[in-house]
C-alpha cells in the first residue's frame, strides 16, 4: 500500500496539470470567446508590421484634406456654409486629384444661403415672388453639386436601423454566389440629399463598426442596407480612383476585383486595419484652410485619391481606436483606402477551429511536463520562451502572410496549466521535505538536516577543513544540582534551558553541534561560512550569560538551584564533516580548536570567570570587547597562554583603564602592579576574575613568564 500511496503521489502534479488543461480545452470549446482579449492579441500582432514590413511604394497618392480647429478658426463655426464647402471641393478639383470621398453626411439640404433664406422668407410669407427671387441667389448647394460634378466624388451614407427604404445599390458583377455569412446589415440607411446625390460619382458608407471594447478596427468593405449592398467609402473612392464601372466578385477564392486591384474579400466583408504609424498619417495630411486659400504645395493633390474629413471636435467624427481614443473617422478612411491599393487583407484562418485546441492542447502538454520535471524557476524561463516565440510566430504569420492567429488564449492555457502543474509538484515537494525534516531533526543537528534535504542525493557529507571557532558552554554544580532536584523537574528545566541557549546560537549564526549532560557544544563558520565569526561567538556567548542569569531567577531554576552558565570560546582549524555509521551519522568538528574551547570552559574555575576566550579567537575581536585576565598553563599545551573574557556590563570607563595600566606592569614591574590590582579589587570586591588575579601572581613569578604577552588587536 506504502509503495501504490507512494506513486500516487508522484503522479500528482502530472494529474492535476492534466486535469486543468482539459477544464481549459472544455471551457474554450464550450463557451462564448471573449472577444476583447482576441481583439487585442490582434492588435500586438498587427503592431509588429513596422518592424517586419517596410512601408511599400504604391503607385497610388492616398491626402487627407483635414478640417481642422485651425481651419475652423478661419474660415467660421462649424457647421460652414454649402457655399464655403463648395469652394473647398473646388479647391480641391483644381489640384486634379484622381477621386474625392467626402467623409461628411450631407443629408440636409442648405439652409443658409441667400437663395434658401429666400425660399424659405417666401414659403413662410406666402409671397410667390419673394421665392422666385431664389433663382437669381446665389445657392450653395447648387455650387456645391457643379463642384462635385467636375471630379469624381464620392459622398457618404449612414446605415439606419430603424429607417426603412433604400438607397441605389452599387453596380456590382458577382460570379457565382455572394461569398459573405456574416455581412453588416441594417433595416435602411441615410444618404445625401437628392440633388448632391445625382451630382456625384458615388455613394459609400460612412459607418464603423465598433469591436466588443467600442474600439474601431475594421471598415466595411461592403454594407447591406435594406437588403441592397453597398460599398464603404473607401472601397467606393478606390474604384472611382481606378475610373471602374463596377465591383467584380469571385466566390471561390473569396476575392474582389476593382479595375486593375484586387483583394481578398473576409467572410463578413470587413477589412482588418493594420495601424498605421503617426509619422505616416501626419505626412498625407494637408490642412483644409492651407488648400482652401490655395497654399497647398504644387502637384500634392494631382492623380491622390483625397479624402476630405475632419479632425476638430465639432465636426464629431472623433472615434475610438486601438492605439488612440481620439482619431478621426477620416483617418480610418484613409487608412482602409492605403491598404485596399497594397493589397492587404488580415484574416483569420480558416481552419482556425481546429488549429486553435491544437496549439492549446500542445502549449499546455508542454507546460505539464516543465511543471511536473523541472523547478518552478527554471519551468517558468523555460515556458516564457516558449510563449515569446508563439508570439513571435503570430506576429510573423501576420505581417508576412495576413494572417492572424490567437496567440493569447494558449499563452494563458500554459500558464494556467504549469501554474497548477509546478504548484502540486511544489506542495509535495514540501510535504516530503517536511517529513524528512521531522524525522532527521529527531537525531541530527538543524543545519545538517537543511543540507540534507537540500541535496538528497548526499549519503553522507564529505569531510573538509576549515576554520571554525568552538564554544563550549557547561552550567556550573550541575552533579549537585541533578543530585537534589526530582527527575521530572531537573528535565523539564533543562528543555527550557537548551531551548533557551540553542535559539541564541541559531540566531548568532552559530550551528548547535551537540547537547551531551548539562553542556552544549556550538559551532561558528560552519557548515556555511559565518563573516567575522569569532566575535558573533563572543556576542553569543555574552547574550547566552545574560538571558541565562535571568533563567536562574525563574521558578523551575530557583526550584532546584540551577548554577551558573560558564562558557569557553577558541578559533582554529578543525577538519569538519559526517561521522558515524551509515545508519547514525554525526556532522562534528574535530581539531585542537574544539578541544581547547572545552578545556577553557573548565579554566573559568580558576580564573573566576564565566566567559573565558582563547588568544586567537581574542586577537580576531575588538579589542574594546575584551579584557586580559593574565596567563595559564591549559591542558595540552607546555606554554603558558593568556586568557580573556568580555568586560563586565557596569565597568565605569577610569575603572578598565586603571586596569589596562596595572595589568601592563605585570611582568614589568610586579612591586607596583600588585597594589594598583588591590585598589582596584577594593573599588570592585565582586569582581572575582581580579581577585583570582591576584592570588596567581606569585605563582606566575615562580614560572618564570615571558614578558610578550599576547592581546587583542586593535
Amino acid at each position: 500500500m506504502g509503495r501504490i500511496r507512494g506513486a500516487l503521489q508522484q503522479r500528482l502534479p502530472v494529474v492535476a496539470g492534466l486535469a486543468a488543461l482539459t477544464a481549459f480545452l472544455a471551457a474554450a470549446l464550450l463557451l462564448p470567446s471573449n472577444d476583447v482579449l482576441r481583439d487585442r492579441a490582434f492588435d500586438i500582432e498587427l503592431a509588429g508590421d513596422q518592424w517586419l514590413r517596410k512601408p511599400a511604394s504604391s503607385d497610388q497618392k492616398v491626402v487627407v484634406v483635414d478640417i481642422d480647429r485651425r481651419s475652423i478658426d478661419t474660415l467660421g463655426d462649424w457647421p460652414w456654409p454649402r457655399d464655403t464647402m463648395a469652394q473647398l471641393v473646388e479647391a480641391i478639383a483644381a489640384g486634379r486629384p484622381a477621386a474625392i470621398a467626402i467623409d461628411i453626411l450631407l443629408a440636409e439640404p442648405d439652409d443658409r444661403s441667400p437663395a434658401a433664406l429666400a425660399r424659405r422668407l417666401g414659403s413662410v410669407t406666402g409671397r410667390a415672388e419673394i421665392s422666385a427671387l431664389a433663382e437669381g441667389l446665389p445657392d450653395g448647394d447648387q455650387r456645391l453639386a457643379r463642384a462635385i460634378s467636375t471630379v469624381p466624388v464620392a459622398l457618404g451614407l449612414v446605415l439606419d436601423p430603424d429607417r426603412n427604404g433604400t438607397l441605389p445599390g452599387a453596380a456590382i458583377v458577382s460570379r457565382g454566389p455572394l461569398p459573405f455569412d456574416d455581412l453588416w446589415q441594417a433595416m435602411g440607411a441615410i444618404g445625401p440629399t437628392d440633388s448632391l446625390a445625382a451630382a456625384a460619382s458615388g455613394q459609400g458608407a460612412l459607418s464603423l463598426p465598433g469591436s466588443a471594447d467600442g474600439a474601431i478596427r475594421q471598415v466595411p468593405i461592403f454594407v447591406a442596407a435594406g437588403g441592397v449592398l453597398m460599398p464603404g467609402l473607401a472601397a467606393e473612392a478606390l474604384r472611382l480612383a481606378e475610373g471602374a464601372a463596377s465591383y467584380r466578385i469571385e466566390a471561390d477564392p473569396p476575392r474582389l476585383v476593382v479595375g486593375n486591384r484586387q483583394l481578398a474579400l473576409p467572410h463578413d466583408a470587413l477589412l482588418r486595419l493594420v495601424p498605421a504609424a503617426p509619422s505616416r498619417r501626419a505626412a498625407r495630411t494637408l490642412s483644409a484652410v492651407d488648400v482652401f486659400q490655395g497654399r497647398a504645395g504644387d502637384g500634392q493633390l494631382a492623380g491622390a485619391i483625397v479624402l476630405l474629413g475632419g479632425s476638430a471636435p465639432q465636426l464629431g467624427g472623433l472615434r475610438k481606436t486601438s492605439a488612440d481614443p481620439l482619431t478621426p473617422s477620416v483617418q480610418i478612411q484613409a487608412d482602409a483606402v492605403e491598404q485596399m491599393i497594397s493589397g492587404r487583407v488580415p484574416r483569420t484562418l480558416a481552419i482556425e477551429p481546429v488549429v486553435q485546441p491544437l496549439a492549446v492542447l500542445m502549449v499546455g502538454m508542454l507546460a505539464v511536463v516543465l511543471g511536473a520535471a523541472l523547478s518552478p524557476a527554471a519551468g517558468s524561463a523555460i515556458l516564457a520562451a516558449a510563449i515569446a516565440l508563439l508570439w513571435m510566430a503570430a506576429i510573423a504569420a501576420a505581417g508576412l502572410a495576413d494572417r492572424l492567429v490567437d496567440p493569447l488564449t494558449p499563452s494563458i492555457a500554459a500558464v494556467l496549466v504549469f501554474t497548477v502543474t509546478a504548484g502540486s509538484a511544489y506542495s509535495l515537494t514540501r510535504r516530503r521535505e517536511a517529513f524528512v525534516r521531522h524525522r532527521l531533526e529527531q537525531r541530527l543537528a538543524p543545519a545538517v538536516v537543511r543540507r540534507i534535504v537540500e541535496h538528497p542525493d548526499l549519503i553522507k557529507l564529505t569531510g573538509e577543513r576549515r576554520e571554525v571557532t568552538s564554544m563550549f558552554t557547561d552550567i556550573e554544580g550541575f552533579t549537585a544540582t541533578m543530585h537534589r532536584a526530582g527527575p521530572e523537574e531537573l528535565v523539564a528545566t533543562l528543555d527550557q534551558y537548551f531551548e533557551g541557549v540553542a535559539g541564541i546560537v541559531i540566531s548568532h549564526g552559530g550551528m548547535v553541534d551537540k547537547i551531551v549532560g548539562d553542556g552544549l557544544h556550538a559551532l561558528f563558520n560552519a557548515p556555511l561560512d559565518l563573516d567575522n565569526h569569532p566575535q558573533r561567538a563572543v556576542e553569543c556567548a555574552i547574550a547566552i550569560r545574560e538571558w541565562s542569569e535571568g533563567f536562574r531567577r525563574r521558578v523551575p531554576a530557583v526550584a532546584i538551584r540551577l548554577g551558573r552558565t560558564r562558557i569557553g570560546i577558541e578559533t582554529g582549524p578543525a577538519v569538519v564533516g559526517d561521522v558515524g555509521a551509515q545508519s547514525k551519522l554525526d556532522y562534528t568538528a574535530h581539531g585542537d580548536a574544539v578541544n581547547m574551547a572545552a578545556r577553557l570552559e573548565a579554566c573559568n574555575k580558576e580564573l573566576g570567570s564565566t566567559i573565558c576566550v582563547g588568544p586567537v579567537a581574542a586577537a580576531r575581536c575588538e579589542a574594546s570587547l575584551l579584557r586580559p585576565l593574565g596567563q595559564l598553563t591549559v591542558r595540552g599545551r607546555e606554554e603558558p597562554i593568556t586568557l580573556f573574557e568580555p568586560w563586565p556590563d557596569d565597568v565605569p570607563p577610569s575603572w578598565r583603564e586603571a586596569y589596562l595600566k596595572a595589568y601592563a606592569l605585570l611582568d614589568r614591574d610586579a612591586a607596583h602592579a600588585a597594589p594598583l590590582l588591590q585598589k582596584l579589587m577594593a573599588e570592585r570586591p565582586a569582581d572575582i576574575a581580579t581577585r583570582r588575579l591576584i592570588e596567581r601572581l606569585p605563582s606566575i613569578f615562580k614560572a618564570g613568564l615571558s614578558s610578550e604577552s599576547p592581546a587583542p588587536r586593535t
